[in-house]
């Protein structure tokens, strides 16, 4: 199978240039094509999986895929997907936001490939070099103002908020990026969400003027959930990559809450499992959703994919921890993962300390007297083991790893006690 049928087949094609003219392009040899990020922040995001994993299975397919990171364009803005202007960014904050992003990308492309390793590129690197006069000469007669008005995202924007000549001026610059790497790397294909269709038939369309050349462009769909919330967002806010942001517990507990719809949908997305594995997977799934068996493995693939195997197995033993699993055999990392999501008490003075007062301390119970009719009705656990002696003290024997004390009230109230070693 080709790669472009089975981007098809996984429901990662939105729109495209001819069909036949991108098979055929890419049968016959490596093509380099790029796709472009948004300096927007720090790290990446879970939306920006379906672009990261499209250059990877481009390269995988001997494509030489170049992750271009917008330094330069990211001073101005796209306004695509935007209802309104963005802030823009400081030069110290877009370097800030460039070196985490490129510390991202090595996990996921192969720079050491050979004739197909992976480049990362900033268009500040030519972007900044170009004068105004020269762009509105070479670039700019390229473009009359009707075609950049029939765009959907400058439509969209006029008809809302309205749109500066900043913004406005956004689609010629990414154009030139597109002209750029097809002049200086013989990048003959650009690949982006579907946001991104008009910028990139405008790059297409400019390289045809100018070279009187054909170049290629697909945009994967916008991925939305079956339940109508938007992907990737929580009440928290993004679901980011890097793991000081959104840590590997949360980020595995995003697709363990996957709706039963959209399982076999995210596993094509975002996973590099074979087609038939998954349709097993989808059969399995849809016949005891219960179970919750294909949201497991969506996590498990997918927190291995971002964070690593020992991230993806701690994670799964704090999710153990807080269903009432005994702790035998946790790591102290996985309390580590726990303790940024539950309410955590550090406390200077090892212990003992008696039960009852250490229940009204951290707000488990709201008093002496309750704590004890707590104890006596069996609500109270220690490191998950239930506790009913009003009279019971915790002391160092009880700790894990000589520092940490695991209570709860019930089923769901938790607090982790952290002590001096």
């Amino acid at each position: 199978m080709n790669l472009f049928n089975e981007l098809k087949i996984r429901g990662l094609v939105q729109d495209h240039t001819d069909q036949t003219e991108m098979v055929s392009a890419l049968r016959k040899g490596a093509v380099s094509l790029y796709c472009g990020f948004d300096p927007t922040a720090d790290s990446l995001h879970i939306g920006n999986l379906v672009p990261i994993t499209g250059l990877m299975r481009f390269q995988s397919a001997g494509h030489r895929p170049i992750a271009l990171i917008g330094g330069g364009t990211g001073m101005i803005g796209d306004p695509s997907g935007k209802s309104e202007e963005r802030n823009l960014l400081s030069a110290e904050i877009l370097e800030h936001n460039l070196k985490g992003i490129r510390a991202q990308f090595e996990r996921f492309l192969d720079f050491d490939a050979g004739s197909n390793s992976a480049l990362m590129m900033n268009n500040a690197d030519w972007l900044n070099e170009v004068r105004l006069i020269d762009f509105f000469r070479d670039v700019g007669k390229h473009f009359s103002i009707g075609y950049m008005m029939a765009k959907e995202s400058v439509k969209s924007r006029i008809a809302d908020a309205g749109i500066s000549y900043t913004e406005f001026s956004y689609m010629a610059l990414q154009a030139y990026d597109f002209l750029h790497l097809f002049e200086k790397e013989n990048c003959a294909m650009q690949i982006g969400g579907s946001d991104q269709w008009g910028n990139i038939t405008a790059g297409i369309e400019l390289i045809r003027r100018i070279h009187g050349k054909p170049a290629l462009g697909m945009t994967f769909p916008l991925i939305t959930t079956s339940d109508g919330r938007k992907f990737g967002k929580t009440e928290e806010g993004n679901i980011w990559l890097d793991p000081k942001r959104t840590s590997p517990y949360r980020f595995s507990q995003y697709w363990i809450q996957t709706d039963d719809r959209d399982v076999g949908r995210f596993l094509r997305y975002f996973t590099f499992l074979p087609l038939e594995e998954i349709d097993e997977i989808e059969k399995e799934h849809l016949e005891s959703p219960e179970k919750r068996a294909g949201q497991r493995r969506l996590s498990q693939e997918l927190t291995t994919f971002v964070h690593g195997a020992a991230a993806a197995r701690s994670a799964e033993r704090a999710a153990r921890i807080l269903f009432g699993a005994q702790l035998d055999d946790i790591e102290e990392n996985d309390l580590l993962s726990l303790a940024e999501e539950i309410p955590r008490t550090r406390k200077s003075g090892a212990p003992p300390y008696p039960l009852i007062d250490l229940l009204v301390e951290t707000g488990l119970c709201k008093s002496k007297s309750l704590a004890r009719k707590d104890l006596k009705g069996g609500g109270i656990y220690a490191n998950n083991y239930p506790v009913s002696a009003e009279t019971s003290t915790l002391s160092a024997n009880d700790t894990l790893f000589g520092q940490y004390i695991l209570l709860r009230k019930g089923k769901k109230n938790y607090h982790l006690l952290e002590f001096e070693r």
